[in-house]
């Protein structure tokens, strides 16, 4: 079976008859998981179980946004609450509590099937930036952020779940959401590499990693980052020296105008390996999975390279005592 170089939602709790055939005849890389998709325990793990089957592959991935804070799929009465990253920055011990905290989400989620998790978020908070990074992000200093995304990668890739570091080159300055509107950042491309894509270079060698639909107006000021070959040539691949997997943000994101499959189009176009489509609308994910090429070449490099770094599996880990430790950790955040 051919795999295609997209990642796709779903519309339920389960699969339906036609998101079966879909995903059999499409054969997406990856299947991403929201709330609408969770239930409980068994229920997810039947479903991540029934995609893999479907699409012929047992390390065929399943990505969740599972950061902490506001965003975060999984939580109460099944799962636990996770502090925003914001607040685990101000930790007893910063460092140790970030990779903790990372390590027991894998353990969440790999005991439902889950083995991608989009986190760690790389943007760094600025004061008078639209909230939509806000708590999600560490810091406000690129080396601090760096070194704390690090950890939570490290956490992840310990636990067996890959990391996808996120919104490559930077969202944080942002005066928009993205989600509902296309964000223009308007500063030098000096500055920019001096802070906004400064802990994305100190990341370069992470296996994963998604990109901002922000326009970088000193770079280019007509098309955000997702969809400009200069951006991902000459910031993503070049300056910042990311040599891993590049997946969009969500194409059907309204920062991004036009058909879907035009987006989805004009991402491969621009040098992304993998376009993100999450909604879980069939008629959506058609067009997306039409306008997506195999997964080939150097996408499929390394999307084999990125898999690889979870193939050993998790490490050992006392659940119970990791747990009493980050507790204590965070009791004063």
């Amino acid at each position: 079976m051919t795999i295609r170089a997209f990642i796709s939602g779903c519309a339920s709790t389960t699969l339906s008859d036609g998101e079966k055939r879909f995903f059999s005849e499409a054969c997406p890389w990856g299947l991403i998981l929201f709330k609408r998709n969770i239930q409980n325990p068994a229920q997810v793990t039947e479903l991540t179980r029934n995609y893999r089957e479907i699409v012929g592959r047992k390390d065929a991935p399943v990505l969740i946004d599972q950061e902490g804070g506001r965003v975060q799929r999984l939580g109460p009465p099944h799962w636990p609450n996770f502090p925003a990253a914001e607040k685990l920055a101000g930790a007893s011990d910063t460092t140790a509590s970030v990779e903790l905290g990372a390590r027991l989400i894998a353990n969440e989620l790999l005991r439902l099937g889950i083995n991608v998790d989009c986190l760690p978020v790389a943007d760094l908070r600025f004061p008078g930036a639209h909230d939509v990074i806000g708590d999600r992000a560490y810091a406000s200093d690129p080396l601090e952020v760096a070194k704390l995304a690090r950890a939570a990668a490290d956490g992840l890739m310990a636990g067996g779940v890959l990391p996808v570091m996120k919104h490559i080159p930077g969202h944080g300055r942002a005066m928009a959401d993205s989600h509902l509107e296309l964000p223009k950042v308007a500063i030098s491309r000096e500055e920019l590499e001096r802070t906004d894509f400064a802990p994305f270079r100190q990341l370069a060698d992470l296996p994963l990693a998604m990109t901002a639909h922000v326009i970088y107006e000193a770079i280019d000021p007509s098309l955000p980052a997702t969809i400009s070959p200069k951006v991902v040539g000459e910031v993503i691949r070049n300056h910042i020296g990311f040599g891993g997997l590049l997946m969009t943000d969500d194409v059907s994101m309204k920062a991004l105008s036009g058909a879907i499959g035009e987006n989805t189009k004009a991402a491969f176009a621009a040098g992304c390996d993998l376009a993100l489509h999450c909604n879980g609308k069939m008629d959506e994910m058609r067009e997306v999975a039409e306008n997506s090429p195999p997964l080939d070449g150097k996408a499929a490099e390394r999307a084999k390279k990125a898999l690889d770094r979870i193939a050993a599996g998790p490490k050992a880990l006392d659940v119970a005592e990791a747990w009493s430790r980050f507790s204590a950790m965070i009791e004063t955040v």
